[in-house]
């Protein structure tokens, strides 16, 4: 099943996707009135059943996407989880680093986030705009704490792709990264998030990255440092995750900075992220509107 969040009016719904058309679900589903909601209260089986007899109330094309889930209570995001994308940020930075014995975490925040087919806005602020194309993970239920590496795929609800745009002179600035992870409508996500029982191993897919049509990154996510399930036992070490939390699982080698000449993202440009099984999540980049 895939589902997708857009704007009705000035305000938010969730439908099914089926073939090119959308199956609202908030006007049928009264219960459930976000996508959260209809995760947390695992209503897939209700939306199975209007699916089955449901043609569509509109076209997915002319629909305003938003984020696969809009507002999230978290965005968990792995840095350096490749090795190829450690080796090429240490000769760009002058550094030693050959990897993390734990995952790398920083976070985002919700406004951060744009739709499939919405514009990624380079900020006046800076003009080092990057692509990382990340599978993104969805969580289905409450975790608690302490979850187990062999049981934590039970606890995804689906996936989709993702674009970590950064903003790479922001992420130096300090330290901490956050400041240039989180410039408004930067990271979008998309097309659709698809159930995880449609994707049976999410440690063995194909993820591309291409600008302009131009394959800018390539890499099978079995090359992962730490693995989906790794990364959700670690993190419920020292926090739960709940319904509609995402996990951003980072980046391979090949972003823009590192590259000779430099490569960053600017207005006219198209960011696609490719991801097997999923589909392909595509954004135009244009300057900041303030």
């Amino acid at each position: 099943m895939k589902l997708v969040c857009y704007d009705r009016r000035g305000a938010t719904h969730y439908g099914i996707v089926k073939s090119d058309r959308v199956i609202d679900l908030t006007s049928r589903l009264a219960p459930y009135p976000t996508i959260v909601d209809f995760i947390a209260g695992d209503a897939r089986p209700i939306a199975e059943q209007i699916l089955a007899r449901e043609d569509g109330d509109f076209s997915y094309s002319d629909l305003k996407l938003l984020p696969v889930v809009p507002n999230p209570s978290k965005i968990i995001c792995v840095g350096l989880n490749y090795h190829d994308h450690i080796h090429e940020a240490n000769r760009q930075l002058n550094r030693t680093d050959t990897g993390f014995e734990y995952p790398m975490i920083f976070a985002r925040w919700p406004e951060s986030m744009t739709g499939h087919e919405q514009p990624i806005f380079r900020p006046k602020a800076s003009h080092q705009f990057d692509f990382e194309a990340e599978l993104l993970v969805v969580i289905g239920k409450d975790t608690g704490r302490y979850v187990s590496e062999e049981t934590a795929l039970d606890y995804v609800f689906g996936y989709s792709c993702f674009n970590d745009g950064s903003l790479r002179d922001f992420q130096r600035h300090s330290r901490q990264i956050n400041p240039g992870k989180n410039f408004e409508k930067t990271g979008p996500s998309g097309p659709w998030l698809v159930t995880a029982d449609e994707i049976p191993d999410p440690d063995r897919l194909e993820v591309e990255m291409r600008l302009n049509g131009e394959v800018m990154q390539k890499a099978n996510t079995s090359l992962m440092i730490h693995s989906v399930r790794q990364i959700i036992s670690y993190v419920t070490m020292w926090t739960p995750f709940r319904p509609g939390d995402v996990i951003a699982t980072g980046t391979m080698g090949g972003v823009g900075f590192a590259r000779d000449p430099q490569v960053f993202m600017k207005p006219g440009d198209v960011a696609e992220v490719a991801i097997e099984g999923i589909g392909t999540l595509r954004n135009r980049v244009e300057d900041e509107r303030l």
